[in-house]
């Protein structure tokens, strides 16, 4: 249900807790869903769309249920799983702005059933770039719209069939209030000249890899850092896959199974014996016991192995800035002054410092700058890592100009007395 005041001279009318007036019924057929799809393509203005995961639950991070809303078409709730290829509607509605909030969360399973927007309007980057304190949907839409969205559900398993109607109603009204929100978030992003900043990052949010492909991926684990020497790492190494082929056969979420710190305590400890790994307190978890055998023999590799990993991994990461001085000291004396220019810039402008510029790409200009130091050659870097051509606009110069300064101190500092 939309509410249809209009709020007045800018102001958002009384807070008030919604409900839905019907809630739609959840769309599993494929007849029903290209019905669907006839009469979204046949609505007006931009297309509202929301996707739940199951994720804390689920291997997976698909799709288990998609909202849409549209003007003069309604709401519509389809279940993915049952329908399968949802590309029907990405295609009927080719160039439409789709609006999502948190747009990087839901693409990669929208991209999944074939929806692949070629325009975002993304309601809570909006929200960032206008520096609202608050940026999740339920403040934003009640700060904007007067309108109160109870969360109670956000973080229960999608995958639950049938799903309870109070999560039907939840998942309804999460696009419901979408257009409007837009509308509101696109007038004060116009008042705000802000307009173009939202849209190159709009649009960058679509070009963004969204799957990186990681090495090692199993060094991400949490409490790895507790586990010292290569052979305990390839213990280590051997239950987190072990893990998680476990996680992809049952479509669980790996850390349902047995936690992190579990596999890391096993890990630590070297259990001698599948009967001191079962007896070992730390190895919990709701399949530590079950698969007690796929675990030892986890451990049994990692102990037997020659393919030992490295205790230390070489990459191209930064040294903690805490360490500069030692190990760069110019770096050292330009991160402070640099970092102080992107904060009052960002300030000026009421945009979070990490939306005016992403943290690690300053550090990296910092840490080895273009030679000459010129706000063109600063901005080619920034360019090169990533940065939006609005971002060096506005940072650039500024840079430039504290690095400037903070060599022409030095050289002060080290002059002889006259």
């Amino acid at each position: 249900m939309v509410d249809e005041r209009e709020p007045s001279d800018g102001i958002a009318p009384p807070t008030e807790q919604v409900r839905a007036s019907v809630i739609p019924e959840v769309i599993a057929g494929r007849d029903a869903f290209l019905a669907a799809v006839e009469r979204i393509a046949a609505g007006r203005g931009p297309v509202a769309i929301d996707a739940e995961r199951a994720s804390g639950f689920r291997y997976s991070q698909r799709a288990y249920l998609i909202q849409v809303h549209r003007r003069e078409a309604g709401t519509f709730l389809f279940d993915p799983p049952a329908i399968g290829d949802l590309r029907e509607l990405g295609d009927a509605l080719g160039d439409e702005e789709w609006i999502i909030h948190a747009a990087t969360q839901d693409l990669t399973c929208l991209r999944e059933v074939g929806i692949d927007p070629r325009r975002v309007f993304d309601t809570e980057l909006a929200a960032r770039l206008l520096g609202m304190e608050r940026v999740g949907l339920g403040a934003v839409v009640e700060e904007l719209l007067g309108i109160h969205l109870a969360k109670a559900h956000s973080a229960v398993d999608w995958s639950t069939r049938p799903l309870p109607e109070e999560w039907l109603e939840y998942a309804a009204l999460d696009v419901e209030h979408l257009v409007d929100l837009r509308d509101a978030l696109a007038e004060r992003l116009a008042a705000a000249g802000k307009t173009g900043i939202a849209e190159e990052e709009f649009a960058a949010e679509l070009e963004r890899d969204l799957n990186p492909v990681r090495a090692d991926p199993w060094r991400r684990m949490s409490d790895l850092h507790t586990v010292r020497g290569a052979r305990n790492l390839a213990v280590a190494r051997e239950l987190w896959v072990a893990r998680d082929e476990v996680a992809r056969e049952t479509d669980t979420a790996p850390g349902r199974l047995v936690p992190d710190k579990s596999l890391a305590a096993a890990a630590r400890v070297l259990p001698r014996s599948k009967r001191e790994l079962a007896a070992l307190k730390e190895f919990n978890g709701r399949a530590s016991r079950t698969q007690i055998d796929r675990w030892w023999a986890a451990i049994e590799r990692g102990l037997t192995t020659d393919d030992l990993p490295a205790v230390r991994v070489p990459g191209d990461a930064l040294p903690p800035i805490r360490a500069w001085a030692d190990r760069n000291p110019d770096a050292a004396r330009r991160i402070g002054p640099a970092r102080e220019a992107v904060a009052a810039i960002a300030a000026e402008l009421s945009i979070p410092v990490e939306n005016l510029l992403t943290p690690e790409h300053l550090r990296r200009v910092a840490w080895a700058p273009p030679d000459p130091i010129t706000a063109e050659t600063i901005g080619a870097a920034l360019a090169a890592l990533g940065a939006r051509r609005w971002q060096i606009e506005r940072t650039a110069q500024r840079i430039a100009d504290s690095f400037v300064a903070a060599a022409q101190g030095d050289s002060a500092a080290s002059a002889p007395a006259s």
